[in-house]
């Protein structure tokens, strides 16, 4: 067929590191509207994992933007261009006042690299603290920085200079939702890890954190936890990075930025930002203090991007932010995302396998395990749920055993039941397969066939 050979050429041409979504049979996306894509036979999809495409795929507006812009021009960030104040204006009018500095560069992972660099220049220190199961970029730096990544390589995949603090997970964690003050407790281990870098003569340059941890399970921290981190980062010379590159840009719906969420008297010294900002057009940002900033250019060593905030790509992120606005896109993520959690919350009344939804606004994950007193992570199952019929989801989580949402904010209330009518019938049956012993073909309302030999055989019990 036309996506073997397609498959058959990728793997020729494309290196083995290169993964892509269900490797076992993947999917070819022609084109993409919406909420929904479409493969090359026209079948179409419920997206439930592409935060990229923010406002939607394929926005005409955003389009009309960037065609209007392409048209007329687009050049080296060195000349002077209306759009690129603009949009430098409309981006800090979302966020706290201090927050006034815009260095735009091109993808997430460059705003993190130049986020650790104005970290390091800030103060002259060199040590970063990260949070376990942390993904931060794929650039050398960066992977440096990313337990999510630098684990699979071993004892050796740690740098001296980081430092690795727990994550501020409450279901998983070691405290827990019953502790009195997990908050707290998180945050003292940060107090201790800066004290015993200090015994050893390290000094701390920054602490960053996703502000909702995605890659590590979809984790919210618990409020007033970023406060009393930044209060020990900053009293060790260090600064706070809040990373919004997959949280930001109102996905929380009450808020613009998922950082805001710890309440009105956190403001972080360093704010990263990518993938939404631009709809999928490669886009990024880093928003600092003015003292930072000036620490940064006072070191003599000018910085440059031949392609951040060019003309085009600042028409683009004007048009994510007309239609955020016009849309009541914020409005939609609070209303279908809190339709979405309440779905998930009565399946989880109603199958054992789900031990716990946690979310906010469109980012929302649910915790699957084999055992809810133990909470032991049910991986292999998770990996079967997300192969539902023509809805695009994905597991993620130290265990790989998070069902993830970040669909684009244009998510409807249908589209939450369907997907999550989709994996009651798949818990369903496969509570049914755990209950039978001999191999049986079992229909689901004409949706699929399910094979209790097939399950019996993924979970490893024949």
């Amino acid at each position: 067929t036309v996506s073997d050979k397609h498959s058959q050429t990728s793997k020729d041409a494309i290196r083995p590191s290169c993964k892509v979504f269900f490797a076992k049979d993947p999917i070819k996306i022609v084109r993409a509207q919406g909420q929904y894509m479409y493969d090359e036979n026209g079948e179409k999809y419920l997206d439930c994992i592409n935060n990229v495409a923010h406002v939607g795929h394929s926005h005409p507006d955003v389009i009309k933007a960037a065609v209007k812009q392409m048209e007329l021009l687009n050049t080296n960030s060195r000349f002077l261009h209306d759009n690129l104040v603009q949009y430098a204006k409309r981006l800090t009018a979302t966020l706290p006042e201090k927050l006034s500095i815009c260095y735009f560069v091109n993808s997430g992972s460059e705003a993190n690299d130049l986020a650790l660099r104005l970290a390091r220049q800030y103060r002259g220190h060199q040590d970063v603290i990260t949070l376990d199961h942390a993904y931060h970029g794929h650039v050398s730096s960066l992977i440096d920085i990313s337990p999510y990544k630098f684990n699979q390589l071993g004892k050796e995949g740690k740098k001296e200079f980081v430092h690795v603090a727990p994550s501020p997970d409450i279901y998983r964690g070691e405290y827990r939702e019953d502790h009195p003050d997990a908050a707290s407790a998180y945050a003292d281990d940060v107090k201790k890890i800066i004290e015993e870098a200090e015994k050893n003569g390290r000094k701390i340059a920054a602490f960053i954190a996703e502000s909702m941890q995605s890659c590590g399970g979809q984790i919210i921290p618990p409020a007033g936890y970023f406060q009393k981190v930044a209060e020990y980062v900053h009293k060790a010379g260090g600064v706070f990075i809040a990373d919004e590159v997959q949280v930001g840009f109102g996905r929380v719906g009450k808020h613009f930025w998922g950082f805001q969420l710890q309440g009105k008297d956190f403001v972080p010294d360093i704010v990263t930002m990518g993938k939404p900002i631009g709809n999928g057009h490669p886009m990024s940002c880093v928003v600092t203090t003015r003292e930072i900033a000036e620490a940064f250019g006072a070191s003599g060593l000018e910085y440059f991007n031949t392609f951040g905030g060019n003309p085009v790509s600042c028409a683009i992120g004007l048009a994510v932010l007309n239609a955020i606005e016009k849309e009541d896109l914020q409005g939609n993520a609070i209303r279908v995302g809190n339709y979405l959690t309440e779905l998930l919350n009565k399946q989880k009344e109603k199958h054992p396998l789900i031990g716990d939804v946690r979310g906010i606004g469109l980012f929302v994950g649910v915790d699957l395990v084999k055992d809810q007193l133990r909470r032991t992570p049910a991986t292999a199952e998770a990996h079967y749920i997300v192969h539902l019929d023509r809805i695009l989801l994905s597991a993620d989580g130290p265990h790989r055993n998070i069902l993830k949402f970040k669909p684009p904010m244009c998510f409807t209330m249908e589209d939450a039941k369907l997907v999550v009518d989709q994996i009651d019938e798949l818990l369903t049956g496969m509570q049914l397969a755990q209950c039978q012993t001999t191999p049986k073909m079992w229909k689901h309302k004409g949706t699929f066939t399910f094979s209790t030999h097939l399950y019996r055989v993924l979970l490893g019990h024949n």
